[in-house]
């Protein structure tokens, strides 16, 4: 992400961000004095303010399933507006607890498969409003990480940061050679910040794991790893520079791609010093019209751009909104913050070489199976309904040509048969797609009939009929293939309908059926011999008041009629569900 000049109009882009999150000024606000921002935080205090915000959270999921809590009665409208109120909340309280929270927030805004659609939104436009840290901690990190003075290190270093956010802020400085950087440091005690939450957050983690409801079909621990991963790589400013030097020379052979220079001997794990790369910022079209720059060219480029890092390279930024992606004069593309990068590895390639066939061949049985592959959706007992939503996708995603198709719809459908699935997104193909809606998004801005399909079709023929002209993966091989896997099944049957036969004999195999119609008359039998124990209960403690009554025991009989009062309610409520119940079958 780029950061900008407090003194421009923000037309003119100058360096890479703090971190990959939104832009933010360090202008003084009335929340400048959080909490976590303080040098002697109370630990305990940051202990109760993320368990409030947990429990405030978990109140109000229960309350969405409760029926009786929506004034006039539930709709699915009242809870589709209550959902989009509390996802408001959600994002200011991450941005109330800080740094960890805010990253956390980011991430889990590219997780649909186990969030709502409204929460999801609300998550991806969260921002850092954070203050800027003072000008004497900057000294103190740089001179203590380089380990000299800093007027031995810089001719001059601007004291104004340009641009700060949650785990650092930006400086303008120029060397004593007088080649003009921007430094990059992290913010003060964000390591220790980051270990006192990760801790608390563990023991979330845990809670949701076993939690009977929430917990059911998700992996919060192993989403806690990869958050952890994740997060400390963000720390580390050794390995952004690392990134930033393989994505430069992945298109040093481009000259419309221009990419900071990192300078090593001025970088540390909390400082990163890179080229000074101005330029103007891809969404504000007037500056670019002003320069005279083609906006229907640049929305190609840039999807060219990502498609080239995604499919030739493997190596991909997983975060190019518009505030890391700028123009300089001559029309090449600047790519800036290097924080955050996805990798698809070979055999990845090959399984979704798979995938791209079964949705071409609208096979969802072929689709399902290479997904389990992937790692993307998780097998369970009966994966006949799976089968069904990505039948259902596959024969309508196929109804419109290829190059009709929009990035962007494709997401949400495939978000809204995830959700509430078995289906579990890698975090890199969650980056994929969220990089290539936000494409989409930058690409129509620029040229309002731009269409990323369109330009992605050639890529898509490519690596379908070469996949990079590895192993010869075209269409007739996989043919090939096909009919040799035909064959191989073929020769194979006759030994498995044998040992299924031997497996018959011993008992070894069990066959389960199920009817609808006998599970109903079951829930129903059920159902009928606890009300039956129920309606025991109401009677013998109306018979116990009557008889206390008789007796001039009024006030016990009144306390027993209060006993009654529990079992009547449950009475009352198996009759509820069993009406409902028989309207579902």
């Amino acid at each position: 992400m780029s950061a900008l000049s407090p003194n421009t109009n923000n037309t003119t882009q100058y360096s890479p961000d703090p971190d990959s999150s939104k832009r933010i000024l360090p202008n003084p606000s009335p929340k400048s004095a959080y909490r976590w921002n303080q040098e002697n935080y109370s630990i305990n205090r940051r202990r109760f303010d993320i368990w409030r915000f947990v429990l405030l959270l978990l109140l109000k999921l229960w309350l969405n399933g409760k029926k009786w809590s929506y004034k006039g009665g539930y709709e699915e409208a009242k809870l589709f507006r209550r959902r989009k109120m509390q996802a408001a909340w959600i994002r200011e309280s991450l941005l109330e607890l800080g740094p960890t929270f805010i990253k956390v927030g980011q991430l889990f805004s590219t997780r649909a498969d186990l969030f709502p659609a409204e929460y999801v939104e609300e998550l991806a436009k969260l921002q850092d409003q954070v203050p800027a840290f003072t000008y004497e901690q900057v000294v103190a990190i740089v001179e203590a990480d380089l380990g000299k003075p800093m007027n031995k290190l810089f001719r001059h270093f601007d004291p104004v940061p340009i641009a700060a956010a949650s785990l650092g802020q930006v400086h303008k400085a120029q060397l004593h050679s007088g080649e003009e950087v921007v430094v990059k440091v992290q913010r003060p005690g964000l390591k220790k910040l980051f270990t006192i939450d990760l801790a608390i957050l563990k023991k979330i983690a845990h809670y949701f794991q076993n939690h009977p409801k929430w917990g059911k079909g998700r992996d919060w621990l192993g989403i806690y790893e990869e958050c952890c991963r994740i997060l400390w790589l963000e720390t580390d400013y050794l390995n952004e520079g690392r990134n930033a030097d393989t994505f430069r020379r992945n298109f040093r052979t481009q000259n419309w791609v221009k990419v900071p220079k990192v300078y090593w001997r001025y970088t540390s794990p909390r400082v990163l010093t890179l080229e000074y790369v101005p330029g103007i910022k891809i969404s504000h079209y007037e500056a670019l019209e002003a320069a005279g720059l083609d906006r229907k060219l640049l929305a190609k480029l840039g999807a060219r751009a990502y498609l080239q890092q995604l499919l030739n390279d493997g190596f991909f930024h997983a975060d190019p909104h518009p505030g890391n992606l700028a123009v300089s004069p001559d029309g090449s593309l600047i790519f800036y913050d290097f924080g955050m990068m996805g990798e698809i590895k070979t055999n990845i390639r090959e399984k979704l070489m798979q995938t791209l066939f079964g949705i071409a061949e609208k096979n969802a049985d072929r689709v399902v199976n290479s997904l389990i592959e992937l790692g993307a959706l998780e097998p369970t007992g009966d994966m006949s309904p799976v089968r069904r939503s990505i039948q259902y996708m596959l024969d309508n995603f196929m109804d419109k040509p290829f190059e009709e198709q929009s990035i962007d719809q494709i997401s949400e459908d495939l978000y809204e048969i995830a959700y509430d699935q078995p289906f579990r997104f890698p975090a890199t193909f969650t980056f994929v797609m969220r990089a290539f809606s936000t494409l989409e998004g930058v690409g129509k801005g620029l040229d309002p009939e731009f269409n990323f399909m369109e330009v992605a079709q050639p890529f898509a023929i490519q690596l379908m009929s070469n996949t990079n002209g590895r192993n010869g993966s075209n269409i007739f091989d996989e043919l090939g293939r096909e009919a040799a896997r035909v064959g191989t099944t073929a020769l194979g049957l006759p030994g498995r309908i044998e040992d299924t036969i031997e497996k018959l004999e011993r008992g070894d195999i069990k066959i389960r059926v199920r009817s609808s119609e006998s599970d109903r008359i079951l829930r129903r039998l059920s159902a009928l011999q606890l009300g039956t124990n129920y309606t025991l209960f109401i009677a013998t403690f109306i018979l116990s008041a009557t008889i206390l009554y008789v007796y001039g025991k009024v006030q016990a009989a009144i306390a027993v009629l209060l006993l009654a009062i529990a079992p009547a309610w449950a009475f009352f409520r198996l009759l509820r569900r069993l009406d409902r119940l028989d309207r579902m079958f």
